[in-house]
């Protein structure tokens, strides 16, 4: 019976139920069964599988180059203002409104720090 639902939920693409059912169905049949409770748990699970297929498309979407910080730039190859980026990675420019604009030659750096400011 437990497989027919499983597999009913997918079907239906409810992917995170379908993922936490056996492990609640456990839980409810060694504690006091609350439908509310056992409802809510499900819901929860779907929501967080959702959220977490949402972010993973949207990523990948943006098609975002690898993940890259401040701590891998050599500021002593490209010539710019250390101190200038440092402060730019504190994201105050955004409370104030302000756009950032890196200009410079290819091979500069402009694509690591500005990703590396946004992480």
């Amino acid at each position: 019976m437990s497989n027919d639902v499983t597999a009913q939920l997918k079907s239906l693409k409810l992917h995170g139920m379908a993922s936490s059912w056996p492990e609640l169905l456990a839980q409810s049949r060694h504690t006091e069964f609350e439908p509310e409770r056992f409802m809510k748990q499900l819901l929860q699970a779907e929501t967080a599988e959702r959220q977490v297929r949402s972010i993973a498309y949207q990523m990948t979407a943006a098609r975002f180059p690898a993940h890259r910080d401040l701590k891998g730039f050599d500021f002593s190859e490209a010539r710019v203002d250390e101190a200038l980026i440092r402060e730019l990675n504190d994201l105050a420019f955004l409370a104030s409104a302000h756009n950032v604009v890196f200009i410079g030659g290819p091979g500069t750096g402009k694509t690591q720090v500005s990703i590396a400011v946004r992480s």
